[in-house]
């Protein structure tokens, strides 16, 4: 008896209560989770993250040699493009001395020397140098032959002295040349030329001293040939008391590495910047990738971070437990709001949850009842104020037709008068249509013929009309007092105000599962906001002339016996005429009055 007391006892207990000892026991596995944890070590990763962090300051420092070349190359070309493309040269010496030393003065803090020099070695301009040096011929140095051999082309040397001016003030000073091919205009003629801007070399090795690739790690740059342009130790290399691993270096491509050197592993870095082609290449030896300060800081925090997350895991388990019950009762009622009445609620979770879905299913049992028995009486009270309405023929559209029929008869048209007496003994006949609502398409047909016959002798063959249909349409089911409605609209609407003489064409036809009908007329046509306004009902398609049968009940009619799939559809401009489109389905009159037989 014990165990279904305590089974008993959890099934009724609160939802509070579940929560207040799941959450209790969860904080005490976790206390002793973390004290047992507390003496444990952990590893593998410091490694990794510093490895990120080191991609992150390659990459950093890519971007800052990068940007500090491309704004090297930009100056070049406001040089080129801008001071001495457009100048005469023989005529505005003096003005391109003065933009390229505006130009210089802008940059003199990362530019030592910018020169013009003509394809002969004659040095055209020069800021702030101020000749070249006598002995030298700088037509033979390999990097003006190159850059005029490859025009297209900027051309970066390697760290160099300064070695081509005459200046005291700039004489000794590392520097990095970047030259390029120009066209220097002087009076009539065009000649090539060389443009030489000399960076400090200073300026770059600032951006690349001190970066700190973890305890040991470090990095350097390579030229596009291969050549040192910068190491941390490049005089101890240069002098040959230390060694870097130059030669694997160069055969590297973008990306991460292992090599042993020297016996010590360590991994390296490979960056290229941008145009130039030069490689930065991280150094990160294998010991540098663990220092115990950091490590015991990351340990820290892992250990916070990680039993943060199991707690999280935890609870977030528990709350799943607790309220998996309450989510999918709410699916329940969610779909209970959507109108699935005879959805199955969900009876799961504590008792107060199973005592609510029993409620909540019992609830939407009775209203389903309920909605059921509204709509069946809402239903049949539509259709019953429908049938109502289609039955009766507005007295004005009577006593018009038998006035036709007085005056026929008082001129001795007897004939006509017959066929009038005819015709409107036909439409009642099939308006009555023994109290049926849905009729074939034959009768339907006949009934607008007859109806379009009498007015058509009412308005003195103002208007013609023509009926389309063939015979596989006529067993198929359609509405009574369906068209008949929709001709008024295009008589007393569309044509009674017109000049000339009215067309009415009705066309019928199947089109895949569907029956369509079309009523088109030549008249005076309508607004798109008035034919909106006809399938809504705040425009008042016939006014005492008619059935008295709109629009707008023609439409609610189909869709009330048909389904809301089927209905109206106008389409009318102004001056244009107007088209009516129904669609029905394509069944047929007695298959149809079958199924509403069986129901």
């Amino acid at each position: 008896m014990e165990k279904p007391r305590k089974t008993e006892l959890f099934q009724k207990s609160s939802i509070r209560y579940t929560i207040f000892i799941y959450f209790t026991v969860s904080a005490l596995i976790m206390i002793v989770l973390i004290g047992a944890a507390v003496y444990g070590r952990l590893a593998g990763w410091v490694s990794d993250t510093l490895r990120k962090e080191n991609q992150v300051v390659i990459n950093q420092i890519n971007l800052s040699v990068d940007s500090y070349l491309r704004t090297i190359m930009r100056l070049s070309d406001s040089l080129y493009y801008g001071v001495i493309k457009n100048a005469d040269y023989q005529a505005e010496a003096e003005m391109v001395d003065s933009e390229m030393m505006l130009l210089y003065d802008n940059n003199k803090d990362f530019v030592s020397n910018i020169a013009l020099l003509s394809r002969e070695g004659e040095l055209l301009s020069a800021v702030p140098a101020a000749r070249l040096k006598t002995d030298l011929d700088v037509t033979e140095e390999k990097w003006f032959k190159d850059t005029l051999e490859r025009s297209e082309n900027l051309h970066f040397s390697m760290p160099h002295v300064q070695y081509i001016f005459d200046s005291s003030g700039n004489q000794y000073r590392w520097v990095i040349t970047l030259s390029r091919a120009v066209e220097v205009t002087k009076g009539t003629s065009t000649s090539q030329g060389v443009l030489l801007i000399d960076m400090t070399y200073e300026s770059l090795r600032y951006m690349l001293d001190n970066i700190s690739l973890g305890e040991r790690g470090y990095l350097y740059l390579l030229g596009s040939d291969g050549g040192l342009i910068y190491h941390p130790k490049m005089q101890l290399i240069d002098a040959g008391l230390a060694e870097e691993n130059l030669g694997t270096a160069r055969g590297y491509r973008d990306g991460d590495y292992q090599e042993v050197y020297r016996g010590e592993k360590r991994d390296i870095i490979v960056k290229t910047v941008g145009y130039t082609g030069w490689k930065i290449i991280g150094v990160i030896p294998e010991q540098g990738l663990s220092l115990d300060n950091l490590k015991v800081k990351l340990f820290m925090v892992f250990m916070a971070a990680f039993f943060l997350f199991l707690l999280a895991v935890i609870n977030a388990y528990i709350s799943a437990r607790i309220t998996a019950p309450i989510q999918e009762l709410e699916k329940s009622v969610n779909a209970l709001e959507a109108g699935e009445l005879d959805a199955e609620v969900y009876m799961g979770g504590s008792y107060e949850i199973r005592h609510l879905g029993r409620s909540i299913s019992d609830m939407a049992k009775r209203i389903q009842t309920l909605m059921d028995d509204i709509v069946m009486e809402h239903e049949s009270k539509r259709k019953s104020e429908f049938d109502t309405l289609q039955s009766q023929i507005n007295p004005h559209f009577l006593y018009n037709t038998l006035d036709i029929i007085v005056w026929m008869i008082e001129n001795e048209q007897k004939q006509e008068a017959v066929k009038v007496v005819t015709a409107l003994a036909r439409f009642f006949r099939i308006s009555l249509s023994k109290g049926k609502s849905i009729i074939p398409v034959r009768d339907e047909l006949e009934h607008v013929r007859n109806y379009l016959m009498i007015q058509q002798k009412r308005f003195k063959n103002k208007f013609t009309y023509q009926i389309e249909a063939g015979p596989e349409v006529f067993p198929m089911a359609s509405l009574k007092l369906m068209l008949q409605p929709l001709v008024e609209n295009a008589i007393y609407h569309g044509m009674e105000f017109m000049d000339g003489d009215g067309e009415i064409l009705i066309r019928v036809w199947q089109e895949g599962e569907k029956l369509i009908f079309i009523i088109r007329d030549n008249g005076l046509g309508m607004t798109k906001e008035k034919a909106e306004g006809l399938l809504t009902g705040e425009t008042h398609s016939v006014s005492g002339k008619g059935s008295g049968i709109g629009v707008k009940n023609v439409n609610e009619r189909i869709r009330l016996y048909f389904g809301e799939g089927y209905g109206l559809s106008i389409f009318s401009e102004p001056d244009e005429g107007t088209t009516v489109q129904i669609s029905l389905p394509a069944v047929s009159c007695q298959e149809l009055m079958r199924e509403e037989s069986g129901r």
